[in-house]
């Protein structure tokens, strides 16, 4: 009879540390989400481009984000289309998270663009108020001049910037 209850117990027990550890591993996975983006306290972020519809010319966009020193950050977005077209470009937004109203808010934007090419990127130091979370999002555009362009829009999650 005690050499059954010896294997049960042990595999109680086993069972109640694999119970425990999974739980802890979930909280540590959970963050604030706050309109797409997850308030971390990493050095960098970046975001792969979502397309919004199924087109022929856009075919990756990217933006990033990453501390850069006391109170700054740097800025990256890129564009990139599957072949030579008329127009590629990508509008770049930095957004500051405000803890009292729980909304991302515009702290600056700026585009670049470039014809007859497929590939335009961009990038920026931008100095910040420091304490807070922000994140970078960016529209990705591609297709002819005159018709329907391909568009996409990528998104970082928040970093803190000390």
């Amino acid at each position: 009879m005690r050499k059954r209850r010896l294997p049960v117990i042990m595999a109680l027990a086993l069972m109640c540390c694999l119970v425990m550890l999974t739980g802890k591993s979930v909280e540590a996975s959970e963050g604030e989400k706050i309109d797409g983006s997850y308030l971390t306290e990493g050095d960098s972020s970046a975001g792969k481009a979502v397309l919004k519809m199924r087109g022929v010319y856009l075919m990756t966009g990217d933006c990033s984000i990453s501390k850069a020193g006391r109170g700054r950050i740097y800025v990256y977005a890129s564009t990139t289309a599957n072949m030579t077209v008329d127009y590629v470009g990508v509008n770049v937004y930095v957004d500051q998270y405000n803890e009292e109203t729980g909304k991302w808010e515009r702290v600056t934007a700026w585009n670049a663009e470039d014809e007859n090419t497929y590939y335009v990127s961009t990038s920026k130091t931008v100095t910040v108020d420091r304490g807070y979370y922000y994140r970078v999002h960016a529209d990705h555009i591609a297709g002819p001049a005159d018709g329907e362009k391909d568009l996409g829009n990528s998104l970082t999650d928040g970093i803190k910037i000390d």
